[in-house]
Order: C-alpha cells, then structure tokens, then sequence
C-alpha cells in the first residue's frame, strides 16, 4: 500500500458541509480514534464589548465550542474523535496541527465562494491545500449537500491521492 489512512483530519467550522465532510470521513474509518477533528476560533478584538467588560474570554469561548461539539456528537459512534479548539488564523492553526499530530491526510470541506468572496474572504482550503506537508482532500459543497453521497466518494477519491 502506497499510504496509510489512519490519522484523518477534518477542520470544521460547524456548517452543514463541514458537519457532512466529518459523517463521510467517520463512515470510511474503521476506527473513531482515527479521527481528529478542529476548530478554530479567531482571537478576540481588544475592543470586544464582552473582554472589555471581562464577561468573555479565551477559555469561556473554547469551553463553548467544546461545549456544543460534544453535546452534537455525543452518541457512542463518536466515542474517541479527537476534538480540538485552536485559537489564531484558521489556515495556520489546521496545518500547524497536522504537522504537528503527523496526519497522515486532511479532508476539508469548500465552502465554493465566487471570485469576489474568495478576494475578500480567501479561501482556508486554498491555503491549508498550498500550505500543508500532508495530502488534503477538498470536498466541494455541491458533492456534500447530493442526497446520494456516501462514503464511497472519500474512498474513490483517496485511491487517486498519491503524496507529494
């Protein structure tokens, strides 16, 4: 075998797309724990009515995300995901923890913005595709929202992956 498939990342940004892009990662594994899952927060303006009033903070927002990702998978199918909360620029954050965690590939959703919004926004899947040392598989939202997408659409598409 030409590569391995056991440490799989899904950045979300809890969309419907990135939710679907976790279903179909999940189904393809033999294993949850495989799994590795992150979100990225960005940090907090200094001018935030909530730090100024020190109503909100770093950790109560992280607590959040974890929070609500927990309570949205909490059944036993998902028992061993590896969640994450990363604070800082999405594109780094991903491609930092990839590096770091030794993910063998990551399967990021396309949110499949125009040319304007892509000017304005940027796309993180442009950059974490260009930034990363690990093969990436962009989902683009058109295949994600098909009634009739399964797992079999990650594994024809990672049977054509070859590493850089």
């Amino acid at each position: 075998m030409l590569f391995s498939y056991n440490r799989l990342l899904v950045p979300i940004d809890f969309s419907e797309e990135s939710f679907q892009a976790q279903r179909l990662t999940l189904e393809f594994l033999d294993n949850p724990s495989q799994l590795h899952v992150i979100y990225v927060l960005p940090h907090l303006n200094p001018g935030e009515p909530g730090l100024m009033w020190q109503t909100i903070n770093d950790y109560t927002r992280k607590d959040y995300v974890e929070k609500k990702f927990r309570d949205r998978f909490s059944g036993p199918e998902y028992e061993g995901i590896h969640f994450q909360v990363a604070m800082g620029n999405p594109c780094e954050e991903i491609v930092k923890y990839a590096q770091v965690k030794a993910m063998d590939l990551i399967i990021i959703p396309s949110h499949k913005r125009n040319i304007l919004g892509r000017l304005l926004h940027g796309s993180v899947a442009d950059k974490v595709i260009r930034s990363a040392i690990c093969p990436v598989l962009v989902l683009h939202r058109d295949s994600l929202t098909q009634e009739s997408v399964d797992s079999q659409l990650i594994q024809q598409l990672t049977k054509k992956l070859v590493p850089v």
